[in-house]
């Protein structure tokens, strides 16, 4: 499964009646329990980043120390600093999601709503204390065979045609159950055949048509905190693509007619140049497809997305993200780093002058 993750992605937002019109979008979407898996996903993603920004750190106060901790206050502020929330009442909205998820709570139990204060308030991952009931495992379990299934080479979900129509990321029933058992995910191919029902009654994956052997594991679009506000897409959403991938078949062939080193791009005279790409993510993600590493490339690039309107194009390399030099990282490290950053995206790529 994916997250993001566009994760850990962004979405419009309406307003302050988003909230409102939650219940609804997730009656018609999702079960309650995607609902509690995909904000846990979101509250994740908002850790993670918060660590990276140094706002989660250790506290003092009255002469004791709190580890992992923030500040309500310097939170909300950059909820709108992040342009994750667009006032000060939605910052408030979003952080109470949380906490009525069990995703964050104040240090000392003392207030159950969040309150924009100098009050300290910490994930529950981060204190051992977040409940990971069984259907936010049965979650996980299946996003993390579908990660894995989508980074191995020949891969079984692929591209199949049934009666003129593309079914994108499909695998047949008895495929799926040999690769869970040759991969040690199941002990057995009952087990497999368990597992694999109990990912489709939770809306893992599904029948892409009426009485064929044929599913498609179907992926969660990476998620901010910003959607838990609403908008005019669900932040739970199954769909055939995998967060700000484009609908392509799982590892391709390398574009590249040759491998390139660091060495090779680097080198005085090289016949590389570096561009500065600024992507703004839409409802769907980024729109491309990294692989490679040391140094990474350009897979694929949707037409019609924003990295195509940006200027990106296949072969071109990966030199740096949102400030960070990657040349030296995987594409699964990159794409992470993608994943939970802001919506905005700042790529550094190199490109072949000739």
């Amino acid at each position: 499964m994916e997250l993001s993750s566009h994760p850990v992605s962004p979405n419009n937002f309406q307003g302050p009646d988003g909230m409102e019109n939650l219940g609804s979008i997730l009656k018609q979407k999702a079960t309650e329990k995607h609902h509690r898996a995909e904000v846990m996903i979101a509250g994740e993603q908002l850790r993670l980043r918060l660590h990276d920004g140094k706002l989660i750190k250790d506290r003092r106060y009255h002469l004791r120390t709190y580890p992992n901790c923030f500040v309500a206050k310097e939170l909300t502020d950059w909820l709108i600093d992040h342009k994750e929330a667009p006032d000060r009442e939605t910052g408030i909205r979003l952080m109470q999601k949380l906490m009525d998820h069990y995703i964050i709570h104040h240090v000392c139990d003392e207030h159950f709503d969040y309150k924009d204060a100098k009050l300290l308030y910490r994930f529950r991952k981060d204190d051992g204390t977040f409940p990971l009931n069984k259907d936010v495992k049965v979650f996980l379990r299946g996003q993390s065979l579908y990660e894995t299934l989508i980074s191995v080479e020949d891969s079984i979900l692929k591209v199949r045609e049934e009666n003129s129509v593309k079914y994108q990321r499909t695998f047949l029933a008895c495929e799926m159950i040999d690769w869970l058992v040759q991969e040690g995910e199941a002990a057995n191919r009952k087990e497999a055949a368990e597992l694999c029902q109990v990912l489709l009654e939770h809306g893992i994956i599904q029948h892409v048509q009426p009485n064929k052997e044929i599913k498609t594991v179907s992926a969660v679009r990476r998620s901010s905190v910003t959607s838990l506000a609403g908008g005019s897409n669900p932040y739970f959403n199954l769909s055939p693509s995998l967060g700000f991938l484009p609908a392509v078949e799982c590892n391709p062939k390398s574009v590249l007619k040759r491998p390139v080193t660091n060495e090779e791009l680097l080198a005085p005279g090289a016949p590389y140049i570096k561009k500065t790409l600024t992507i703004v993510g839409d409802a769907v993600g980024w729109g491309f497809v990294v692989r490679g590493g040391q140094p990474c490339h350009i897979q694929a690039v949707d037409p019609g997305g924003p990295a195509a309107a940006a200027g990106m194009k296949v072969c071109q390399f990966v030199y740096s993200v949102n400030g960070m030099y990657v040349l030296h990282l995987d594409y699964q490290t990159i794409s992470s780093l993608i994943m939970t950053g802001p919506r905005t995206l700042v790529l550094e790529i190199m490109e072949a002058t000739e």
